[in-house]
């Protein structure tokens, strides 16, 4: 029979969401009961841990309600299957996000020393260097559903409102553990006594300066930037960790043109020469070129895309960034 404190640690690591920790547990269990002499049960409950791993291989995250009421047009629920192995980063960058899911998969153990698992992560850098990509992964990854922060609905003109809306957010994340993703950050989190802040925004800010503090729940909580400079320092001591978005380097660029290209080019294709004519432009920018080289292939009917296509759609999207560029 399972011993009162093992009863005790599956049902937290269930409660938790912690499967590793929960079949750690009833392996245990199983090797208790064959020591006592118990081989038929310690067998049946290793084929049942076995069978239930396999399960959690196969069949997606069991989608939870989508939000219903005023938080629907607060929250836009979404269910990724994206992995961190999908994804080209820097060694540093990788073991930051690593270490996340990690400390997330084992937080019943952490708990139990009364220590608390990263989960208030803010994520800062250049559009289009894998930020949002970063919470479809977290979310992926943890079996968790999405939860993007419409800043459309969050805020409003009324004074108070938008803080009201933001103690709702604040609500949901201890009601339904999830990936809630703020987007655009610095629209709520710019510094105060900026020449442009305005009373609301200052009040605002203030407001999630309190709830990300007081916030005790299990849920992660991801805030986005395109520009760190801009957002109040208080905010940085709120997190548990930063993690820093580049643009990627010609080795990233070459790997990623050959990740999503090799299948359908032509053979002796220079990535290292590409990636030269592709300098300066972000992970989504290169993504959208080769994309772009696809769909010509397609209509066009070409079984193969030389290295000449490839390099003339860069081209053009580094005109499309300069142009960009001109106008910020």
């Amino acid at each position: 029979m399972a011993s009162a404190e093992q009863l005790k640690a599956l049902l937290k690591s269930h409660l938790e969401g912690d499967d590793e920790r929960f079949f750690s547990v009833a392996m245990q269990v199983a090797a208790h009961e064959a020591k006592l002499g118990h081989g038929k049960l310690a067998e049946e409950l290793r084929t049942l841990v076995d069978e239930a791993k396999s399960r959690r291989v196969a069949a997606p995250p069991v989608p939870i309600s989508r939000p219903r009421g005023e938080l629907a047009s607060l929250l836009e629920a979404s269910y990724p299957k994206a992995r961190l192995g999908e994804m080209i980063l820097s060694a540093a960058l990788a073991s930051q996000i690593q270490r996340v899911i990690r400390e997330q998969r084992h937080a019943g153990r952490i708990a139990e020393h009364g220590l608390s698992p990263r989960r208030k992560l803010l994520l800062v850098g250049p559009p289009g260097t894998g930020k949002t990509m970063t919470a479809s992964v977290l979310a992926g990854e943890l079996g968790l559903p999405l939860l993007q922060v419409r800043l459309d609905g969050l805020l409003t003109k009324f004074m108070g409102e938008t803080a009201a809306k933001l103690r709702q957010i604040f609500d949901a994340t201890g009601q339904t553990r999830g990936v809630y993703f703020f987007d655009e950050f610095d629209a709520i989190g710019s510094q105060r006594g900026l020449s442009n802040d305005v009373g609301e925004i200052r009040r605002v800010l203030n407001s999630f300066l309190q709830m990300i503090e007081q916030d005790r729940s299990h849920s992660l909580i991801l805030a986005a930037t395109n520009h760190p400079e801009i957002l109040d320092p208080a905010l940085f001591r709120r997190f548990d960790d930063v993690l820093h978005y580049e643009l990627p380097d010609p080795p990233q660029t070459a790997r990623l043109l050959n990740t999503r290209l090799a299948r359908t080019a032509v053979t002796r294709v220079s990535w290292t020469r590409l990636a030269e004519a592709a300098a300066g432009l972000s992970y989504a920018e290169v993504t959208r070129a080769a994309d772009e080289v696809l769909k010509d292939a397609l209509i066009h009917d070409r079984e193969r895309i030389r290295e000449a296509e490839i390099r003339a759609m860069l081209e053009e999207r580094q005109k499309i960034a300069e142009r960009l560029r001109k106008k910020a």
